[in-house]
């Protein structure tokens, strides 16, 4: 259910200076990133480089210490209301509620963005990650990836046009990742915009078409993926965890 604002920008995430500080530690450092409309924009770094927190904030899960945000060609400080339907998010705490099936937790995030065929859409995108035989089970049985799988079909469930993707690959069998790989493909070929972080470099760099890397807060390299070999890419990557 994507909403009218900023379909015409050339880029789906513009964050320019973009800052956050918890106390004394600085998570992001003036961080410069624009992210291509219609691509797989994927973040790489290593542990606390700050790519979560960059992700909470181009969510809206988290306010910027300092920096400018825009997110669908909106105004992230202003017009947050206004971009949440732009976006489908899976973050670390997938945010189920445990005792609720897995139908009706989609019913219950349907409702909230006014999906409008909203059955045929649930039992849609539950085929799509391989949980319509689970509908009526509730999540709390679920295993970290069939939960993770959950989390994957509420975030396409409302057609949105950006995905931000915190490691979407946790928990998933080698099977459910081919499947997660076909749902990132199809998107991005209707010229929607991914932008995901995860610790499979060589996985995230194969499905990416743009990649940017952070070290201790902040943006080292961003260029297209097709620009650089595998050997080149490994050599990058390798470098910012020294």
């Amino acid at each position: 259910m994507s909403q009218a604002g900023g379909e015409g920008a050339a880029y789906a995430v513009e964050a320019h200076g973009v800052a956050k500080r918890f106390g004394r530690i600085t998570a992001l450092h003036h961080v410069d990133l624009d992210v291509p409309r219609g691509g797989v924009t994927a973040l790489f770094g290593h542990n606390g480089a700050g790519k979560t927190t960059f992700l909470r904030i181009a969510a809206g899960l988290m306010r910027p210490t300092s920096g400018s945000l825009r997110v669908a060609g909106l105004d992230a400080r202003k017009e947050q209301a206004a971009i949440r339907g732009h976006l489908g998010v899976v973050s670390h705490e997938l945010f189920l509620y445990g005792d609720l099936t897995a139908l009706e937790n989609l019913r219950f995030y349907g409702r909230l963005y006014r999906v409008a065929d909203l059955e045929a859409r649930c039992a849609e995108v539950l085929t799509r990650v391989d949980l319509i035989h689970r509908a009526n089970s509730r999540a709390r049985h679920f295993s970290r990836g069939m939960a993770q799988r959950l989390a994957i079909a509420r975030a396409f469930l409302h057609r949105p046009d950006i995905l931000l993707l915190d490691e979407p690959y946790t928990g998933l069998d080698q099977r459910a990742v081919a499947t997660l790989n076909e749902l990132i493909e199809g998107f991005r070929e209707a010229h929607h915009t991914v932008l995901l972080t995860t610790h499979d470099h060589h996985l995230g760099f194969t499905m990416a078409t743009d990649i940017a890397i952070l070290r201790r807060g902040e943006v080292i390299h961003h260029t297209p993926a097709a620009a650089l070999s595998r050997t080149e890419f490994d050599a990058l990557y390798e470098a910012s965890l020294q």
